[in-house]
């Protein structure tokens, strides 16, 4: 009996996701999932000049034990696009730096990077080279140009590990088509390594890539021509086909794996340190918070600390200790001090204002004295959840208190975190009915049913028909079906509302971080959910227009009738304010 071939082995490498915002067409999830039920060694998600999907694809692939590679597609503005994978936490920190550093140079949303950029940051990388996505079709004096750009990138990278990315084209010429990579390749020592170039993790997500391309260039399908893919197989493949497709080039497969050794870090690696807080010499972190606790004790309660609330400090100290989050009271500590004494209102919101703690350091103004708290809803360590203070500022002075963290911290050590600003019901319908060529009265219509639970969901067959619309028109069909798709995509990156990142060493060595839209506002890539995965904590700095209105008030009542009114010690248990309550006497107000 013959002996049977052992299973081919592939790694997909120059995957990306709809996290290369309107044009990979899976989230990161989908892609591991389909990696994983194919049989791929491992996955490399890499979007273009961004790492934002990177975390939900590494939490997929711990839940699935597909190993997934980290990586970025370095689109240049003077070579050839460069996938860049890290071999290991130093080289994954340079990616980052580098990422920094072309979106501190661009206006929001985009990344300005030069090939003598990715030299500087080389050390430790592999990269792949990827070819023009019109191959096939270039004239003989456009490969020439190609040719020498690979020359010159090889030359640039001399000491850095560089592959050229392999592709089949699907239009008859493969064969050609790979041979002429091939001799490029050996041509310039730049080793050809298999790829798909993968834009979705199955075939049938074809139509939504269509739809995504004439939206990102405002025209629509039946218009975009040579801008859509010119057939649906950029998706993910066995490594069965893979081997199929390369049976004349082997070499280009076994590469993929001997890549998936070479670069073996993991998030896992980011073990996130806390900054280190100023205290006195000699002392702690716990025993500085000790001290200003019972100091701000003593200045809460004059007439001696209530023996209930002093046991709950003691208890709430200790377990702050337990639990090593000294360093996280003393930044929010200093953030309030610093707006108190400029004179800016601010208030701790949330679980926090369960903490005496947090009353005795100025963070809150809820008496532990005269309430139940519950600090367990606030800390405890059998879930070991890091504590999440809020602490809402006057609106119209917030800004002050963020360029404070920007220099108390700098650029490179603090961040906003990001939100991810994702496609519902309503911008769905509209943007894929214009896409599909809707008429701006069908997509009104169509957008106009849309409301409530549907919002995040497909919209059902009646409410088409209460449009005056036939959902079984195929036209109508399918720009629902598109829109039930594309509904969860993420459309593009916005700052939080105010969640700062803070770390200890270099915060651009852990995430990259850009521009957002407003002056002098940094922020780095990854949202709540990413930072929570990763144990990353963040300091809420919000705006309350409410704080705003009642520092008016305070200052109108410290004139009209010489009461100098704080929020801790404005009266208690007012008859009238709960008359006013009972009458729906509260407009404009926010919290009570």
């Amino acid at each position: 009996m013959t002996a049977m071939s052992p299973a081919p082995v592939f790694a997909e490498l120059c995957a990306v996701s709809n996290f290369s915002f309107l044009e990979g067409a899976s989230h990161p999830e989908e892609l591991v999932a389909q990696a994983q039920a194919l049989g791929l060694s491992a996955l490399a998600i890499a979007d273009r000049n961004t790492l934002s999907g990177v975390v939900r694809a590494h939490v997929a692939a711990k839940a699935t034990g597909l190993r997934l590679i980290i990586g970025s597609r370095l689109d240049l503005e003077d070579a050839p696009s460069l996938v860049c994978l890290p071999r290991d936490r130093a080289a994954y920190g340079r990616l980052c730096r580098l990422l920094s550093l072309g979106q501190g140079r661009a206006p929001k949303a985009q990344c300005h990077l030069r090939l003598a950029d990715v030299a500087a940051h080389a050390e430790g990388q592999v990269f792949i080279l990827l070819p023009p996505a019109d191959w096939d079709w270039m004239e003989a004096s456009s490969r020439s140009a190609f040719a020498r750009d690979v020359a010159r990138v090889r030359l640039v990278l001399a000491n850095a590990q560089v592959f050229l990315a392999a592709a089949c084209g699907y239009g008859g010429r493969d064969s050609a088509r790979l041979a002429a990579l091939a001799r490029l390749a050996d041509s310039e020592n730049m080793p050809l390594v298999a790829s798909n170039l993968v834009r979705a993790h199955a075939p049938h997500r074809r139509r939504l890539a269509d739809v995504l391309a004439a939206i990102r260039v405002g025209t629509t399908v039946a218009e975009a021509g040579f801008l859509l893919e010119a057939n649906g197989e950029r998706h993910l493949k066995s490594p069965a086909e893979i081997a199929r497709l390369f049976h004349a080039y082997p070499e280009a497969l076994a590469r993929t794996a001997a890549i998936v050794d070479a670069c073996r870090f993991s998030l896992d690696e980011l073990v996130y340190e806390y900054p280190n807080e100023p205290i006195p010499d000699g002392c702690t972190p716990d025993a500085h918070l000790a001290d200003l606790t019972w100091a701000g004790a003593a200045s809460r309660y004059p007439d001696g600390i209530p023996a209930k609330v002093a046991d709950t400090l003691k208890r709430e100290l200790a377990l702050v200790a337990q639990m090593t989050y000294a360093p996280y009271f003393l930044t929010v500590h200093d953030i309030v001090h610093f707006a108190r004494a400029r004179g800016i209102l601010c208030q701790g919101r949330g679980s926090a204002a369960n903490s005496a703690v947090c009353y005795c350091l100025g963070i809150t103004s809820v008496n532990p004295a005269e309430a139940d708290l519950l600090f367990e809803r606030f800390i405890t360590p059998e879930r070991r959840e890091p504590p999440d203070i809020d602490v809402d500022f006057e609106h119209e002075r917030r800004e002050e208190v963020i360029q404070y963290i920007y220099r108390r911290y700098g650029r490179d050590r603090a961040g906003l975190a990001a939100t991810v600003i994702s496609y519902r019901g309503r911008s769905a319908v509209r943007d894929v009915g214009k896409a599909m060529g809707l008429s701006d009265d069908t997509v009104t219509a169509l957008a106009g049913m849309v409301w409530g639970s549907y919002s995040s969901g497909p919209l059902p067959e009646h409410h088409v028909r209460e449009a005056g619309l036939d959902p079984g028109d195929p036209l109508l069909a399918a720009v629902l079906e598109l829109t039930g798709d594309l509904i969860g995509f993420p459309r593009h990156l916005s700052q939080h509302v105010g969640g700062f990142v803070l770390t200890r060493g270099p915060l651009v060595e852990v995430v990259p971080v850009g521009n957002a839209a407003m002056e002098d506002r940094t922020f780095i890539e990854w949202d709540k959910d990413d930072l929570a995965a990763l144990g990353l904590l963040k300091v809420d700095i919000l705006a309350l227009g409410m704080l705003t209105c009642i520092h008016r008030a305070f200052d109108l009542i410290a004139v009209h009738y010489g009461r100098p009114l704080t929020l801790a010690t404005i009266p208690r248990e007012d008859p009238a304010v709960y008359d006013m309550l009972c009458r729906a006497d509260s407009i404009g107000v926010f919290q009570v």
